[in-house]
């Protein structure tokens, strides 16, 4: 019966997709064909772990997925549904593959509406080679272009979302972000926003982990992790003040062979400004392999959105004197603005924020 009623809700979801335009029915096809294989694949992880052939490492991870799935609804306020209860293998090491492109010489990132996320800065293949050639296409359009590996992705609660076998790379306090990130997309999502909803649901699972740790009697891991919260927000700003930088450029006026140098100059800045900065962090390696890339717009726009107003949530829930559930309705009230007005009050709340305000998170 479960089957049979997945079943009958991809092919309604399928039908209302291909109705919003016959130009991406292939598109939407490959996600929908991709979505049904893993709803197929899921498997109770309770059942899961009653299986005693199972690998022991996969059997202790997937306990503690159980406890940290717990833990997200009793004490963060996050849905309490079927969602992360269940378990798929993919057999790969990413369950899709992003497209990211900007034009040659702007940092304001391309984007695609669909009918259930709406609006978005990227675009999601189930497999690599399919997203590969959709960059292609749009490289010979000159377009700047990054193909990003993801490990999971939510599906706003349309369906219930399962725990993947490429969650399960990272350490435990990664992995319980990624579930409090994915859930905090179900508490709420903004279409046509990604800078917002994808903010929202990074500072939701930093903020989930933080209280997790101490929940485990780990407080002595919550400096380690501020630390590495710390490289990520400092790398996050080099992003943006990069960004920014380029922006002024792009709208100077310049010619093309003129623009084309100053770009390279600034990545080049970028560079160095993160050895610099790399260099009082010890042996971590932290984004070295993302600076060992042949980086474009593209790549500034794939990190920009995750990063811009976790600030300003923080502030919020300052506000809130920790409280999440007055802090999440403080959110769905700023969520109801517009979007100029969500943006502007966002950015005062950074300016508010201890410490004065950070000019590399206006945008």
């Amino acid at each position: 019966m479960l089957r049979a009623m997945m079943g009958f809700r991809v092919i309604f979801l399928l039908s209302l997709l291909l109705l919003s335009g016959c130009s991406n029915a292939g598109y939407y096809a490959q996600a929908v064909r991709g979505q049904m294989s893993l709803m197929w694949k899921r498997q109770p992880i309770e059942d899961v772990l009653q299986d005693k052939s199972i690998d022991s490492d996969l059997r202790a991870q997937l306990a503690q997925v159980v406890e940290i799935r717990d833990f997200a609804s009793s004490d963060l306020g996050l849905p309490d549904n079927g969602s992360y209860r269940s378990y798929a293998d993919v057999g790969r090491p990413y369950v899709v593959w992003n497209v990211f492109a900007t034009p040659e010489f702007s940092v304001d990132p391309e984007t695609w509406c669909f009918v259930i996320v709406g609006c978005v800065s990227y675009r999601g293949y189930f497999r690599e080679d399919r997203a590969q050639r959709f960059a292609t296409s749009l490289e010979e359009d000159g377009k700047d272009v990054y193909v990003a590996g993801v490990t999971a992705y939510s599906t706003l609660g349309n369906f219930d979302d399962p725990v993947l076998s490429t969650m399960l790379y990272w350490d435990d306090h990664r992995l319980a972000g990624l579930i409090f990130h994915e859930l905090a997309h179900q508490v709420l999502y903004v279409k046509g926003d990604t800078d917002f909803s994808e903010s929202f649901a990074s500072f939701v699972e930093e903020e989930g982990v933080r209280r997790w740790l101490v929940s485990e009697g780990r407080a002595d891991d919550v400096p380690e992790y501020e630390a590495s919260r710390a490289r990520l927000a400092a790398f996050g700003e080099l992003v943006v003040r990069t960004r920014e930088r380029l922006r002024t450029i792009y709208k100077a006026g310049y010619a093309d062979s003129e623009l084309g140098e100053r770009k390279r100059i600034a990545f080049e800045d970028m560079r160095q400004e993160y050895r610099e900065m790399r260099a009082g962090w010890g042996d971590v390696l932290a984004f070295d392999a993302w600076f060992e890339r042949d980086l474009n717009n593209a790549h500034l726009a794939s990190v920009a959105a995750y990063r811009r107003f976790v600030p300003a949530f923080a502030a919020l829930l300052r506000q809130q004197a920790g409280d999440l559930d007055r802090f999440y309705r403080a959110v769905e009230e700023i969520a109801a603005k517009e979007l100029p007005g969500r943006h502007r009050l966002l950015l005062e709340l950074i300016d508010d924020k201890p410490g004065g305000p950070e000019p590399v998170e206006r945008l």
